[in-house]
């Protein structure tokens, strides 16, 4: 199995399932003008998010790693009349890119983006009081996941859902030796959510237009 056919599958559900849809390709379109990696979740990923979001009936979303914007829209389609998404997003360019990919989705006055370090972020967000949230997606620097996962486990409470992007690395997370910092973000990460008796998780190998990697999603419990 090829990745060329990966895509072509990941083309087949995603021409049935998924469906055109102008602001999401605007919103890809945009993010390469800018010169922004191409790195935001594929169509069908996107739409999972969508759906783990309206299965928890989520109100309120936090998302740690905004890139163009492209995740945030689906999940703030996903929640219903009031409610809210709070993104985290470390470049001011990127930041830039994302605030008029989520106007051009007419899904302004849902999202709030805020700009800095994603660690100097969120103690803000616990200082003003927000949370707890019903969703967290954390796709942002790997080194640093352990600290997100700290930091989402005081902004949520029991029913709440955290997702992680990006988490098998090519593989390369069964590699304890490895000198790749985000490998070893990973997997830091991974060995507190396995040893967090609040949570109860599960990851999931996946392969697509984006590669091979994966995602983990873990219900706090308590």
């Amino acid at each position: 199995m090829t990745p060329a056919r990966w895509t072509e599958v990941d083309d087949y559900f995603n021409g049935l399932l998924v469906g055109p849809d102008a602001a999401l390709e605007a919103a890809v379109e945009n993010s390469d003008a800018a010169g922004l990696p191409a790195i935001q979740v594929a169509a069908n990923q996107g739409k999972l998010l969508n759906l783990l979001a309206r299965l928890q009936g989520a109100r309120t979303v936090l998302e740690i790693g905004t890139l163009g914007g492209y995740s945030t829209i689906w999940l703030a389609r996903a929640l219903p009349e009031g409610g809210r998404v709070v993104t985290l997003e470390a470049d001011p360019a990127y930041a830039e890119v994302a605030r008029a990919n989520i106007e051009g989705a007419g899904l302004a006055d849902v999202v709030e983006i805020r700009v800095g370090r994603a660690l100097d972020t969120l103690p803000e967000l616990a200082a003003q009081g927000h949370g707890p949230f019903d969703v967290v997606f954390i796709d942002a620097d790997k080194p640093s996941n352990p600290d997100y996962l700290a930091w989402s486990l005081k902004l949520t409470r029991p029913g709440s859902l955290i997702i992680a992007d990006n988490v098998v690395r090519d593989g390369e997370v069964v590699d304890g030796a490895s000198e790749d910092p985000k490998v070893q973000g990973v997997r830091r990460f991974t060995e507190l959510v396995a040893a967090e008796p609040r949570l109860t998780a599960t990851a999931l190998q996946t392969v697509g237009s984006k590669g091979y990697d994966g995602l983990m999603m873990a219900l706090v419990t308590g």
